[in-house]
Formats: structure tokens, sequence, C-alpha cells
């Protein structure tokens, strides 16, 4: 973390001095808005985090409820979610608070007496170095708030305007072409309504998002069929795996999945209550009791005594997609461009079996929020906005497909040797599934396809680990300047810049060659696309990594483009260098040719590009395909 470039300040260094835009900010929303998101839940709430990096970008954010979240539904919180959150600079903290989860443990009914269970096996929760980082567990509204602590702290100091509803959305024309009506929900104006005008418009509002109604969208898919308990219990118990995950098949009494949660104690039950009719209402009657007995049964010889419920629910398995997340009609899309927008709950439910929900959701306004804050800065044209709904819309897709047999698989019955005629699914089936599903449940199982922002891999045998279209898999490195070791990773910012990673060659001479064409050519990208006035790094971010030992290297020898002059007192930025860690060498674990590579990655993290450190005109011909050239006079 850089602070102090703008000179010294005290206190808080998370706590960004306030932008004069925020300083002016009203207690009634203005009657013209760049983004207005309705939703405070995990969409909306990332979509305020990114956008709050862009104080000249005037962004509110409405809810319906009086507060914030007291206690959300979900918990789990993928591997994936966290690298996001680390772009934020929120992991340390979720990782402080949060539940590790571990291992997964199996639990099948016992083959000398099957009214029993006993364990069977158990796999690690995430395989072997897929992330550096955990799948833990935190409360939704845990998570939600260090989002909105981090937007408030933010130089846009952005806050929810909470008692606040959506009824209507006309799309017109206009440099605010959004017309909302919104409605006070509480307090002494209750019921008041009242109208903005928006640039853009970002459902993410639930299942039941009025703001997908208003554009003419709908939920379409299977209806449910299969119902689950879940509650959160304080009990005590004889179980002996109770703060592991397990997974536990009974013979004839249900399936149960047990979830530790933060703290210490609390544990998450998700009671299998059967096949139900569609719409079937007699089941969400079921009590806390109710569920209490049936994980009793299920658990026997053992069981658990509550002493407290935190929170319980009753809900049915659906699957159910929108067929686009935006207001343009797929016909009149080369004619029309998107300005309302949906996300998470909005445009995709499915059942909470993966632990996917909230985690898609998030990463749904993580794909978004860069692309808005690119157009409302004029960096890239409208249509970008278009590439919204082509890349989520597919993720989510392969989601739900995911989730109908993923749903359908844990809540199988067991297998019963003596009657295999009645099918259901052995232990070892149960543990091996589990175990083949880790990239997924993990959230690194998205591929974006080629397109405007992900190229061919033509050159992708460069750098074999860093695969086009996937997510950028970090791996530590050493600071040049100072050898601390460091996630390469990590040095990506949520800011909406671009990164490239320049992979040195064995010479040692390709690497410095291609960072000063890349700072000083009028053919460069980091020249043509950016702003008059702006720092050499922002648009796109430019790090060099070399093969070497840091102590070989002399860092004010190194081309400018990897000790930048930035900021309002022109310092120099030290934190572009890096080499190789000998203890665990990013070249050798991520395959990176001896001819070096260029990696470039989205501000969203994934990989979009894998080029030579020769391929001058490719590299700016793909940046040029989604920004717009500017060719400023590069800053002394």
């Amino acid at each position: 973390m850089q602070f102090y470039r703008d000179g010294y300040r005290p206190g808080d260094p998370d706590v960004q001095p306030a932008a004069p835009e925020a300083l002016v900010r009203s207690a009634d929303l203005p009657e013209e808005i760049d983004v207005l998101i309705v939703g405070t839940g995990p969409a909306g709430t990332v979509l305020a985090a990114q956008l709050a990096a862009f104080p000249g970008i005037t962004t509110r954010i409405v809810e319906r409820r009086g507060g914030p979240l007291q206690v959300g539904q979900a918990d789990g919180v993928a591997c994936r979610t966290v690298e996001m959150f680390e772009s934020f600079g929120l992991a340390d903290a979720l990782l402080r608070e949060a539940y590790w989860v571990n291992e997964v443990r199996f639990w099948s009914p016992s083959e000398a007496d099957r009214s029993k269970i006993a364990r069977t096996g158990w796999v690690q929760d995430t395989p072997e170095g897929l992330s550096e980082f955990p799948h833990v567990i935190v409360n939704q509204a845990r998570m939600q708030q260090y989002l909105l602590d981090h937007a408030a702290r933010s130089a846009s100091r952005l806050t929810p305007d909470y008692g606040i509803e959506l009824v209507t959305v006309t799309v017109g024309d206009g440099e605010y072409p959004v017309e909302v009506t919104l409605r006070r929900t509480e307090g002494p104006r209750d019921g008041e309504e009242f109208t903005v005008r928006a640039k853009y418009v970002v459902g993410c509002d639930g299942a039941r998002s009025n703001v997908r109604r208003a554009i003419g969208r709908e939920l379409r898919g299977d209806a449910a069929n299969h119902a689950w308990g879940v509650m959160d219990v304080l009990a005590t118990t004889d179980f002996p795996d109770w703060r592991t995950k397990n997974v536990i098949q009974s013979a004839g009494k249900g399936s149960l999945i047990m979830i530790p949660r933060e703290g210490g104690n609390m544990v998450r039950c998700y009671v299998d209550l059967g096949v139900v009719e569609a719409g079937d209402s007699e089941i969400r009657k079921t009590t806390v009791e109710q569920l209490t007995a049936v994980t009793n049964a299920i658990l026997h010889p053992y069981s658990i005594d509550v002493k407290s419920v935190a929170w319980s629910s009753v809900y049915e398995v659906g699957q159910r997609l929108a067929d686009r997340f935006d207001d343009v009609p797929a016909e009149d899309v080369p004619a029309r461009l998107p300005h309302v927008f949906i996300a998470g709950d909005a445009c995709h439910t499915h059942s909470a079996k993966a632990g996917q929900g909230m985690n898609v959701s998030m990463q749904d306004a993580f794909n978004l929020g860069w692309k808005l804050a690119a157009v409302l800065e004029g960096r890239s044209a409208a249509s970008l906005l278009h590439t919204y709904t082509a890349e989520r819309q597919t993720v989510a897709k392969d989601l739900i497909e995911f989730d109908k047999f993923w749903s359908a698989f844990v809540a199988q019955p067991t297998l019963d040797p003596a009657h295999p005629e009645l099918g259901g699914v052995t232990a070892e089936a149960m543990q091996a599934e589990f175990a083949r599903q880790g990239r997924y449940t993990a959230g690194l199982a998205t591929r974006y396809l080629p397109s405007l922002l992900t190229g061919a891999g033509t050159h992708q045998d460069l750098a074999e680990g860093f695969e086009i279209g996937t997510r950028f898999h970090s791996a530590p490195v050493m600071r040049v300047a100072d050898g601390k070791p460091v996630h390469l990773g990590h040095a990506h910012r949520a800011d909406g810049r671009w990164r490239i990673y320049a992979f040195d060659g064995t010479d040692g001479g390709g690497l410095r060659e291609f960072a000063e064409w890349i700072g000083t050519s009028e053919d460069s990208p980091v020249v043509r696309f950016r702003p008059e006035g702006a720092d050499v790094d922002g648009v796109i971010d430019v790090h060099g990594i070399f093969r070497g030992s840091h102590h070989d290297i002399d860092v004010t020898a190194l081309p400018e483009m990897l000790i930048p002059r930035t900021g309002p007192l022109g310092l120099q930025d030290w934190e572009k260098a890096w080499a190789a860690d000998p203890r665990d060498d990013i070249f050798a674990a991520r395959g990176i040719a001896a001819s070096g590579a260029v990696v470039v990655v989205r501000p969203d993290q994934y990989v979009a590009h894998v080029l030579p450190l020769t391929a001058r005109a490719e590299l700016t011909e793909f940046f040029a395909g989604f920004l717009v050239e500017q060719r400023a006079t590069a800053r002394r």
C-alpha cells in the first residue's frame, strides 16, 4: 500500500482525503446522476466500492431497507472472491475474521449398523496450488459492510441512501437518458416520490428486482422441486467433526451439510427436507425444532443440543436465468447502447449448494464497474458496455447448469449395498466428486472466450500458467527496491487500470528494451491512450519481472517506465520492478518461456492476452480495440 504520494498527512492511511466533489455531496439525491445503483446486496456493494475510486463520477446507491443488512443468507467466500477483496485492500481483515475451510469430511451409514453414521474419508477443501488464498466463511452482512466501509473511506465518501425504493425506470434520450422514480420508505417523508435522471442504472435489487421488471426481462428456468432447511446454531455436541465442513448421508433419514461459521462456535446446518411440489407453501412452515429433530436423526449416534439459533430459513432449489443482463434487445445490439443493467440475483438464481450465489454476484459487478468507469471517464467508447451481458450471461448459464447437477448430486440417497436396485451414491463417489469439482467451487472455472477484450491463444505457450481468459494466477516475487517478498497479483488494485506484466527473457535485455519502448514510443499503447496531464501509468500500469536476483538489479538504471515519477509531487514509484523469488520461481511456476512474455491483465484481474516481448504493433492494436486514442505527451 502506498500513501503520502500527495504529501504527508497524519491519521489512518486507509481513509483517503475527500475529493472536492465529495465535500459538496447533498443530503438528498441530485437531480442528475452518472450511475444509480439500486440495492446494497453483494453486487451493489462491490459496484459501489469500485466506482468509489472515481470521485469525478457521480455515483449514488439506494436501498429500500432503513439501514445496513444485519444477518445475511450467504456465507461461503470462494478463493476467487478473496482475490478480488485483495484488490480493494480488504483481504487481510476478511481472513482475520473468517472461518477457514481446510477440509471436507464425509460421513455415511456404518457398515456394522446402518442406523448409525461413520466417517468414511476426507478431502482437502481447495486443491493445492489453485490460489494463495483459502475458501472462507463469513456472514454476508459482514462482507457487504467491508465494501461499504471501503467506499465511505474513499475520496468519493460514497455511502448508501437508505429508506428509498425504486418505482419506475424509463429510458429516453439525452445526456441523462434514464428517468427513475424513487419512493421514500420510512421517516417523516415516508411515501414521498421523486425523480432523478441518470446516465446508467444498475439493478442489484435481488430476485424480485424492480429494475429487471422495468426493462422487461424475466427469470426463466426450472421450478423448485427439492427443499432444504438451513439454520445457524450455537450448540453443544458429541459429534467429533463439529468444527470441520461435513457432508453427511444417512440411511433413509436424509442428508446434512454442516459448515462451521466464524467466531469459533457457530455452525450452519443445511438439512435435506426432500422432494416437494413446486409452490408447496407448507414446507416453508418447517420450524427450527423440526429442523433440529431431523438433524439429530441424521447424526445418530451423535447429537446436538441447540442453545441458540442466530438465523434460519427454508428454501426450495430452483434455477432461473435472464436472457440478457441489460435493456437492449439482442436484435438491437448493433444500433443501440445499454443504459440499464442487472446483476446478481436480479438476473440469475440458484441453490446455495455450490456456494456460488454471493460470489458470482460480486463478480458480475466487478466485471461491470470498471467498464462503466472507462466509458464515463472517456477512456473507452460506450460500446464497451455490450461486453457485460456477453461475458456474464454465459458465466451465469454455466453456473445454472452446474447447480442443477450439483444440487441433484448432493441430494442423492446413500447406496444401500443390500438393495443396490434402489440406486443412490456411494461414499467413495461422493468424496471423489467433491474433490473433482474443487476448481469450480473455488470460483476459478470462469474463462472468457476470445473477444474485443480477450486475445486469441496464439502465443499462450510463452506463459502457460497465465491462461488467457482466466483470472491472473498470482505467484510470489521479490520487490527489487527493498527485497520484500510479495505476491505479484497483489500489485493489482481495483482502480480501473489495465496491467501489463512483462517477464524478462534469459538474455536480460528483452525486458529493458520493451520497457523503454512502451514508455517513450509514440506507437506504444501507454503513450497513445493516456489522457493529457494524466500520470504515465494512469491507464496502463506496467510492471517488469526479472529472472535474476533482486540484488543484481540497479533500480535507478531501469527504464523510466519501471520507476516512473507520478502524482502531484512527481515522486518515483518504487513498486514496478520485481525479481524471481528464489524459493518459488515464478518463471518456472507459471511456465514463462526463455524468450520472455508480455501478460496483459484486465482491470477485473482476468488475463486478456499473452504476447512476445517483441510484439509491439500487436500489443498496441489489441488496446486500440477498446481504448480511445489520446496520444498524450509523455510527462517527464
